[in-house]
Formats: structure tokens, sequence, C-alpha cells
């Protein structure tokens, strides 16, 4: 299987998380898509992904799978232990819900700020700017931040008792919120340990 990224950038650092994760790391050709060119914009990139963003995962038959959490969803399920999206109705859906709050109030967000409210990746790059609305994404970033340590001071991980890809999508979060310089609060005790202690697990090497 090949994987389009640009190496370096959030989304595709979950895939190759996952990957690492699930003992697929090796099995993947990672082929770069340079973003700050342009190169995502291609004929030949927009008819892997027409939204024209990276990750995107091929597959030997040709498919194409875009967005970070359904490649990972992918996965999951064609390799063995540890289990990234939950086995069980219940732990399914408290995974999916706690992947899409991280991946919306931190993710998202520092990626709105990034993009929109500062000079992101170049005149060249981006195509709108709006400095208020990204002030606002930054805010709604540190209100997460403030959340997920609610949720750690009474469990390990973010959606329970093991990682999960609620974990991975904050991971990349986090690189993301270094590379912009907006820093956990000092007083969120618990998420500060909570990310010291995935960054001790070896698919965060393979991160970047």
């Amino acid at each position: 299987m090949k994987v389009y990224e640009f190496k370096g950038f959030p989304n595709p650092a979950r895939v190759r998380i996952a990957l690492a994760e699930k003992g697929l790391f090796k099995n993947a050709e990672f082929v770069q898509v340079d973003v700050t060119t342009g190169e995502h914009l291609t004929p030949e990139f927009l008819a892997k992904n027409p939204s024209a963003v990276v990750p995107v995962l091929e597959l030997e038959d040709g498919t194409t799978i875009s967005e970070s959490s359904a490649i990972t969803e992918y996965l999951d399920h064609i390799a063995g232990e540890p289990d990234l999206t939950g086995k069980t109705a219940k732990d399914r859906a408290v995974i999916a819900m706690m992947q899409r709050k991280v991946e919306a109030g931190l993710l998202d967000a520092i990626g709105a700020y990034f993009h929109i409210g500062t000079d992101g990746l170049g005149p060249q790059v981006e195509n709108y700017h709006d400095e208020a609305w990204g002030e606002r994404q930054k805010g709604n970033a540190l209100q997460t931040m403030e959340w997920m340590n609610s949720i750690l001071a009474d469990q390990p991980y973010l959606a329970g008792d093991h990682f999960s890809v609620a974990d991975i999508t904050a991971m990349a979060g986090f690189a993301f919120a270094d590379f912009v310089a907006l820093e956990i609060p000092e007083r969120c005790a618990h998420l500060h340990a909570w990310r010291a202690r995935v960054s001790e697990r070896p698919s965060a090497a393979l991160a970047a």
C-alpha cells in the first residue's frame, strides 16, 4: 500500500502513528506530495483525492482512501492488536466521539488558527485570511485542552483505559500546537502527564 503524505504535517502523522501501532509501518510506501508548492492541486493528485488534502492511502487494487480517521479505521481492521477503534458497540461509539471532539476542538482549531489567522503556508497556498476568526479558533483549542485535562483526571487515556485513535489525533494536534507555539496551560497537569506518557510510545518517534 502507498501513503501519499507531506511528512511532518499533522494528519499524515496520524496515519504514521496508526501504522506503527498496528505493526504495519514497513508495509507502507510513503510518497511525498509537496503541498507548499501546490503539488496537491495537480490533476494527478486530485484524481486520487478531489479534496486536495493529504494523507491518502492507495491499496494494491487501486482503491484510494482519504480522511485520516477512515484510513485508521481500515488499518485497525486489517491487523490484530492493539485495538485502536474499539471492539464493542459501546467502545466504538465512545472512541469515535472522543476522536471527533479532539479532532474538531484541537487539531482542526489549531489548523484554522494557522491557515486563516496567520500567514500560514504563505500567499502562494493560502487564499483567505481572517485574523479575528483565527484567534477565536486559538481560544477554542485552549478550551479543548482544559476539557481534555478534566477527562484525563479520571482515566489514563482520552477514551478510557487504553490507547486509541482519539489519543493519536491528540498527539498530532499537540505536534501542530508546538509548531505554532501554542502551549498547554501549565495548570493542566493531567494533560501534561498524558502527553509525556504517549510521547514515550515507539510510534511517536515515527510520526514525523
